[in-house]
């Protein structure tokens, strides 16, 4: 069970760097992104997906740029993880 959530977490890692990287290059590729990260297309792609249908992203000719919800949420972000950090402490007295 732990590892399933410990992939997610690698995966919501991913998807955050990847839309670090829209955000510090825009507009920018798959392959560039890929070139840069180290991550394989497939997993960009993947991110990059995920990312629109959050409507962090748009796809445009010359690559992914940001939109007009990007930078509320990357504002929010840090109490998001904080909130979650808490839960998860929380949740050290169960053992």
């Amino acid at each position: 069970m732990i590892d399933s959530v410990e992939k997610e977490v690698d995966m919501l890692k991913r998807h955050l760097e990847v839309l670090q990287m829209v955000v510090e290059h825009e507009p920018i590729g798959i392959v560039k992104m890929s070139n840069q990260s180290g991550y394989a297309h497939h997993e960009v792609r993947y991110s990059l997906r995920k990312l629109e249908e959050a409507d962090l992203i748009d796809p445009s000719q010359q690559g992914a740029v940001t939109t007009t919800q990007t930078t509320p949420f990357i504002e929010t972000l840090g109490e998001q993880i904080n909130d979650i950090r808490t839960r998860v402490t929380a949740m050290e007295s169960l053992k």
